[in-house]
């Protein structure tokens, strides 16, 4: 009986978290469509209300890309298979399971290990992490080239959807900066008292403080996905280095400025702008610098690779005990 009191609260609070994590989506939503009608209804700026039209459908087509595009997971080739998901649990010795998970990793394309120079395992999705994968703990699954989990668009944003984020942002700057400039000079009418209504007054005051808010806030998380993209780095990475089988390597993925570009929006740049599939690969492996050097020598000399002391010391060697990778 008390299990199934224990059971059925997991299972309402599951349900509480679940509906409390599109409050944020929710409020972006509100707001959006109150801009929408204090913009169009309210002032009716008839000259502007066309570009307005189609930044606002980029705008709303990227974000709901961005919410409604699923998080893509490792495929089966990585996770365990039954046998070895057994022989892996009931191997007690630590050395042992380690060794395992070497042996297994040898027939994937992995190149990226643990801090301590171990195989990345997802000891809750049984699984050995791909390049750049990593665990959510909020939507519960390993997803493949993870940068963040975004409250605001109530999703992970990793390899399937990274794009349409990046182009969310860009047009929600570009909406807010179109409100803010268009709505400026009925703003200086409002403080003159040149606007015969009160509610038109309501609206004008509070659009251009709404899109200068969001503007400012907006225009700094865009510029650093920006530099992200420039450097080829997902957000997790730019807070911790990644380590490859010959060390941590802070540019290990970093193919010089165009191609890291083409990394996210592809070689047709007649994509890059529409919230279109687009990203070359398929999220399981990613070209690497060290493959580029070698057979472009020239490239060696673009950027040094040297670690500097700190770095080298967040990274001790590897010690007897299995060392599995634990991420949120």
């Amino acid at each position: 009986m008390r299990r199934g009191w224990k059971m059925a609260l997991s299972w309402g609070l599951r349900c509480c978290r679940r509906v409390l994590s599109w409050v944020p989506v929710l409020v972006i939503v509100l707001v959006v469509l109150w801009s929408y009608y204090a913009y169009v209804f309210e002032l009716c700026l008839v000259i502007y209300l066309i570009f307005y039209h189609a930044i606002f459908v980029f705008f709303t087509w990227t974000y709901w890309k961005s919410i409604f595009t699923l998080p893509q997971q490792p495929n089966q080739k990585f996770h365990l298979s039954y046998s070895d998901k057994e022989r892996y649990e009931n191997e007690e010795r630590p050395e042992v399971q380690k060794q395992m998970l070497i042996d297994m990793a040898k027939k994937l394309p992995v190149y990226t290990r643990t801090g301590s120079g171990a195989v990345r395992f997802c000891d809750r999705c049984h699984l050995i992490k791909p390049d750049r994968c990593h665990h959510c703990s909020v939507c519960a699954m390993c997803v493949l080239k993870m940068d963040h989990h975004c409250p605001w668009v109530n999703n992970c944003i990793g390899f399937s959807n990274y794009k349409f984020f990046l182009q969310f942002l860009a047009y929600s700057v570009l909406y807010c900066l179109y409100i803010a400039t268009t709505v400026f000079n009925y703003f200086i009418k409002y403080w003159r008292g040149e606007l015969p209504s009160v509610r038109s007054k309501f609206h004008v005051l509070f659009l251009l403080f709404v899109a200068c808010m969001f503007f400012v806030s907006l225009v700094i998380l865009f510029g650093y996905h920006c530099w992200l993209v420039s450097r080829n780095k997902t957000t997790l990475e730019a807070f911790c280095t990644p380590v490859f089988t010959s060390g941590p390597e802070k540019n290990g993925f970093n193919l010089g400025f165009i191609k890291n570009i083409q990394q996210v929006f592809g070689d047709n740049k007649k994509f890059w702008l529409i919230p279109i599939g687009s990203s070359p690969g398929d999220g399981h492996s990613f070209p690497m610098r060290s493959m580029n050097e070698s057979q472009n020598p020239l490239l060696a000399n673009e950027e040094p690779w040297e670690e500097n002391e700190d770095e080298n010391r967040d990274y001790p060697e590897v010690s007897s005990s299995l060392a599995v990778e634990t991420e949120t």
